[in-house]
């Protein structure tokens, strides 16, 4: 069952790239045989000794690979619900990072040589900053010099790329819209927000994240209740925040016709909170929510790791029980602050073609 894959992941504006191994503990292996080593044997052999063809990556492998990244790429646009997503972050983060899909665009695969893969690979493995994760039994020190083993032939270099994040603090003067028609039968409305500036590092954060909770984060959250469930404008309503980049995004379905009703009471419900309409239920159902997601996180290997490596290229040392006791001490003013210092910079609205 044991297994090494590749990890591609966007982290703000920071591109993640590596690979992820499961296997299964030493101490459960027959004859005393060590898995954990041998795992990341081959992990360093096909991180640093890639089969090459005169010096350089096999053509026929980088054809084929870039054919699947091709239709990888196109593929995303049958999945309505995030292609809207990735077009609202493309339009509203048009000259960021963050404005690019972690797997690239069909352009850019289409330029791939195996010339100028192999030469972005020397970049990679020369300038990148390495981390490397660990979630199981097995004591530190032997997973350390597994894994120094592995990786002895990485070239050292004190002076490896450091990592930062662009953060906007406000919005144009209006907001961008932005539609497109497609062929489908259900709207999809997306909507950014900058949030001045709150992002993971600032004070206010552990506020903006109880506020993106009772406004869209949950099945308890104003959204959901109101827009989708009482009124029935929306086949679905939420909202997230992307908590390096500080900004909300909200992803809703609705019928063509119900676009603009949608929009004015999707914004509506962010002027409540402003304004303060926020239920004790309201209040404390998201704390509850929120605390034990953070908690529940410890019950997954893979959420554990992916939550550190965002606290890594974060530059940050908090733990899940740290900031779960942090969320314990916001106030329903707290949410309220954060809530109008949000302004809307985007809208993207995918319509039918007939519309």
């Amino acid at each position: 069952g044991g297994a090494i894959e590749p990890v591609v992941r966007k982290k703000g504006d920071i591109h993640c790239i590596g690979m992820g191994s499961s296997v299964l503990d030493d101490r459960f292996a027959p004859d005393d045989t060590a898995i954990l080593s041998s795992a990341a044997k081959l992990m360093g052999q096909l991180l640093l000794h890639p089969v090459t063809e005169q010096g350089i990556f096999r053509r026929d492998y980088v054809e084929s690979e870039r054919a699947n990244l091709i239709d990888h790429i196109r593929s995303n646009i049958n999945d309505k619900r995030s292609y809207a997503l990735q077009r609202l972050t493309e339009v509203m983060c048009w000259d960021e990072a963050y404005g690019v899909d972690r797997l690239g665009n069909e352009e850019s695969a289409l330029d791939i040589t195996p010339e100028k893969l192999w030469e972005q690979y020397q970049t990679l493995i020369k300038t990148a900053e390495v981390e490397v994760f660990y979630c199981g039994a097995t004591p530190l020190e032997a997973v350390e010099e597994a894994m120094k083993s592995a990786l002895a032939e990485l070239p050292r270099n004190e002076n490896r790329a450091e990592l930062n994040c662009d953060v906007r603090v406000s919005t144009e003067n209006e907001p961008r819209i932005v539609e497109e028609s497609m062929d489908v039968a259900q709207g999809k409305l997306a909507m950014g927000f900058r949030t001045d500036g709150i992002a993971v590092w600032d004070k206010e954060y552990p506020a903006l994240v109880m506020m993106n909770a009772i406004f869209g984060g949950t099945a308890m959250s104003k959204l959901f209740m109101n827009v989708r469930e009482r009124l029935s404008l929306c086949y679905y309503a939420s909202s997230g925040i992307e908590k390096m980049k500080g900004i909300l995004l909200i992803s809703s379905g609705v019928e063509f016709d119900k676009r603009d009703e949608a929009q004015r009471e999707i914004l509506a419900q962010l002027e409540a909170i402003r304004n303060g309409e926020i239920e004790d239920w309201e209040l404390e159902g998201a704390r509850r929510i929120l605390v034990g997601g953070y908690r529940g996180t410890l019950d997954s290997q893979s959420r554990q790791e992916d939550f550190w490596l965002g606290q890594t290229v974060s530059g940050l040392e908090s733990t899940i029980e740290e900031l779960a006791q942090e969320l314990e001490t916001v106030t329903r003013e707290d949410v309220i602050a954060v809530a109008n210092r949000i302004s809307l910079d985007t809208i993207y609205f995918l319509k039918g073609l007939e519309v």
